[in-house]
């Protein structure tokens, strides 16, 4: 097991990465909501909703990022991503659970929502439980309720914090929050 002073430089070089991309972003409506990745980075809600793709994106990839080094660090029956040809339903695995990542589901599309129904089966039948992180709380009610259509145990806001800790013995919760005040790119 990976004792808490590499956790927390290992999870910072993630976090330091993304402060470094975030920065060089420059930029020439209705989201208000915040969370903690956002915090860190200093990303307001208006600067978000200027290119919610881009962020949406960029902030999901780094809670990814973030979820799966803390488990491949103290988790001992971790596993990479698994892959059914082209299709990738989960990001990591620790023993018999298929944990897929989001920090916010937005998109309502019809080929999305189909992957959300068929992953979870997908992966019972392959003996995983599919476990779904989600860091925000507004996510598009019809893509939670395709998730829980397919099969997935779903958390949001503060149940995937609690979920994680209770996974990986580590409160990211806490230290997202120290690291809020080090990583601010805007004012």
């Amino acid at each position: 097991m990976t004792d808490t002073n590499t956790l927390h430089k290992v999870l910072g070089d993630i976090l330091s990465k993304y402060q470094a991309s975030f920065s060089k972003k420059v930029y020439e409506e209705e989201d208000n909501e915040s969370g903690p990745l956002m915090e860190i980075f200093g990303i307001t809600p208006e600067l978000k909703r200027e290119n919610r793709q881009y962020w949406g994106r960029e902030l999901g990839m780094c809670w990814q990022r973030l979820i799966v080094r803390l488990c491949m660090e103290t988790c001992k029956e971790f596993g990479p991503a698994l892959h059914f040809g082209a299709d990738e339903p989960c990001d990591l695995i620790v023993g018999n659970l298929a944990i897929d990542t989001k920090y916010r589901i937005g998109s309502g599309d019809s080929g999305t929502l189909k992957k959300f129904k068929a992953y979870a089966p997908l992966l019972r039948n392959e003996g995983y439980e599919p476990v779904l992180l989600i860091v925000r709380l507004d996510n598009l009610p019809a893509a939670i309720t395709a998730c829980k259509a397919g099969g997935w145990n779903l958390y949001t806001g503060d149940s995937t914090f609690d979920y994680v800790k209770k996974l990986t013995g580590f409160d990211i919760m806490a230290y997202l929050a120290t690291k809020a005040s080090e990583y601010k790119v805007r004012p």
